[in-house]
């Protein structure tokens, strides 16, 4: 239980077909005793989508938590200053929200979120869910595997016949890669 006591952001961007498994992962973690703070990115804490409504989503999320839901820049940064957490995760994570964060953007809750946490040298997990991992992104997750304080989830392709450039994190290895991150190690196998 390596997770007991720790003071974990959970940060949710807008891969609405992972949800569910996210959730699941989120029960997880509380599981462990852990303290979970959920942020939400704009388009994830608004969005009406076929895998479900943004109310509905948020309501689970706070049944699961037991926290209220960070869902504004203003609400993200004091974790930094205010040195909240001991380890993020953002889970899933776009190719947009990789793009910016690679580049530096602080324009969601949760890439404020990720800026305002990693200003304490502490660690950042990504659990990526993008079409173009292999694609326009590939550059971008090259960038943040060699980001000192930067961990990932394991990934890989998850339709390699029909969306040759689209990869995704193992949800269920998110415990493990917070564990090891933790403990300022990749969790490996990386990609599978």
């Amino acid at each position: 239980m390596k997770l007991k006591e720790k003071n974990i952001g959970f940060a949710i961007t807008g891969s609405f077909c992972t949800f569910d498994k996210i959730l699941k992962e989120l029960e997880n973690v509380k599981e462990e005793g852990a303290n979970i703070v959920p942020i939400l990115s704009f388009n994830a804490g608004s969005m009406d989508t076929r895998f479900g409504k943004a109310v509905d989503f948020k309501q689970k999320l706070k049944e699961i938590t037991g926290n209220e839901i960070i869902l504004t820049i203003e609400e993200a940064e004091p974790l930094g200053p205010g040195n909240l957490l001991d380890i993020l995760i953002i889970a899933p994570c776009t190719g947009n929200t990789l793009a910016k964060l690679s580049a530096g953007i602080t324009d969601t809750p949760v890439l404020m979120a990720a800026k305002a946490h990693m200003r304490n040298n502490k660690p950042l997990v990504i659990s990526i869910s993008t079409n173009d991992a292999l694609g326009l992104n590939f550059t971008n997750i090259g960038t943040l595997m060699n980001t000192k304080g930067i961990y990932f989830v394991p990934f890989g392709q998850d339709n390699f016949m029909q969306k040759p450039k689209s990869m995704i994190a193992k949800t269920e290895w998110i415990i493990p890669a917070l564990e090891n991150a933790l403990e300022g190690k990749q969790i490996q196998q990386l990609i599978y």
